[in-house]
């Protein structure tokens, strides 16, 4: 009997173990397996970007409100343009993320605001990825207060 206790232990070492090794980016893919990734139109100055969604629990909450029209866009700092939602997001399976870089779409969970990046910065907690604009997001520096409006694409 005690050979059995040292050999579940010894599976269980090893399967945590693996778990502590492999890249977080590895153990949680962005799309479940065969699905199409969600994206949508961000709309303000008489111009629109295009984002591609992640697939976690926040995002899921985020479509179903979409489309949002009566939202507005401004600056904050010197690297993102916010918007607040009309209510706060979930928060399940949030946590620290890596590669953060101009052109996320985030949620920061601790003021109920989208954060559109488009310079550098680093995560903090509270803050979610939600996604990334697709190709440029020349328009987000463009500096100013604007009606906002986004729109689920697929």
């Amino acid at each position: 009997m005690r050979s059995s206790i040292i050999t579940r232990r010894a599976v269980l070492q090893g399967a945590l173990l693996a778990a502590a090794v492999t890249p977080f980016h590895l153990t949680r893919p962005t799309h479940a397996q065969g699905a199409a990734p969600m994206k949508i139109r961000i709309s303000f100055n008489g111009q629109t970007m295009k984002a591609t969604l992640e697939d976690n629990p926040s995002v899921h909450d985020f479509a179903s409100m979409l489309p949002l029209r009566e939202l507005t866009i401004d600056n904050y700092a010197t690297n993102e343009k916010i918007s607040y939602l009309p209510r706060k997001l979930i928060v399940e399976g949030s946590g620290p993320f890596g590669n953060e870089q101009p052109g996320d779409l985030c949620y920061y969970a601790t003021w109920g605001n989208l954060a559109l990046f488009y310079a550098g910065y680093r995560w903090s907690s509270g803050l979610i990825r939600l996604g990334r604009i697709d190709g440029s997001f020349e328009l987000l520096q463009t500096r100013g207060k604007f009606p906002l409006q986004i729109d689920l694409i697929r």
